[in-house]
């Protein structure tokens, strides 16, 4: 398992393919993530893509990209005359300062976690967290640092090799506002609030809307999902969406 490389470049994650996470009765492993897709010509000019895994041949083509949240809207007409105008929410704090994560704790779960970090492989494909009992989450160092602008990976397993749960295991439980806190090398945590929860079958993955760009700091935690009786196999994905508070 490795730590982030130096050199690792900041700014918004790129679109990006999915980890199409493979998980066995026995706990997960990875396949290769798809091949990354160039960022969306509106995107800001003052963010740089970050490193991305290599694709199989077959991965399954992502969703068309969704607008970037960095166009300018047209503005609106002014309000008549005797309207009352709608109120503007005070805006929310939009990033951190990048810092590698320690830990996450998802109190609403009973969850904590260290964060190992992983990067790729020497053939291009995505490192996963082990699959023994109590193996740890895992940021994707190629991902933002929690807390920075874009959306952050974290990887877990939803079950160990002893048939007990994994790490993720919980994540099927969380609601909207439920708090997810990374511990980071800096001293601070980055707290973010759960917005939803999807599950997609790994053959249909969202890829944009998972990995693509984010005006603000976003979290992502991704394990698997869909067991098959049959096979032995998890089919589908369970992917949490955060965004960050503080």
């Amino acid at each position: 398992m490795t730590d982030p490389t130096t050199g690792r470049r900041r700014g918004r994650l790129a679109p990006a393919a999915a980890a199409l996470l493979l998980l066995l009765l026995s706990g997960c492993a990875a396949e290769a993530p798809a091949q990354p897709t160039a960022p969306s010509p509106t995107a800001s000019a003052t963010s740089s893509p970050r490193s991305s895994p290599a694709a199989p041949a077959d991965e399954p083509a992502g969703p068309p990209v969704r607008s970037s949240p960095s166009s300018v809207a047209a503005p609106s007409a002014p309000p008549a005359p005797g309207a009352e105008a709608a109120p503007v929410p005070a805006p929310g704090p939009v990033a951190l300062a990048a810092s590698a994560p320690v830990s996450v704790r998802i109190p609403s779960a009973g969850g904590f976690s260290e964060l190992l970090h992983l990067g790729l492989r020497a053939d291009g494909s995505l490192e996963v967290p082990p699959t023994h009992p109590g193996a740890p989450a895992s940021w994707y160092t190629g991902s933002p640092t929690p807390g920075e602008r874009g959306p952050a990976v974290l990887l877990g397993h939803v079950n160990a090799t002893d048939g007990g749960p994994g790490v993720f295991a919980g994540l099927r439980g969380l609601v909207p506002g439920d708090r997810i806190e990374v511990l980071r090398e800096d001293g601070s945590t980055a707290v973010f609030a759960v917005e939803r929860g999807e599950q997609y079958a790994k053959n249909a993955f969202p890829t944009h809307e998972v990995y693509g760009d984010t005006v603000g700091a976003e979290l992502r935690l991704i394990t698997c999902d869909g067991y098959d009786p049959a096979t032995g196999l998890f089919d589908d994905n369970y992917v949490v969406y955060a965004r960050l508070l503080a």
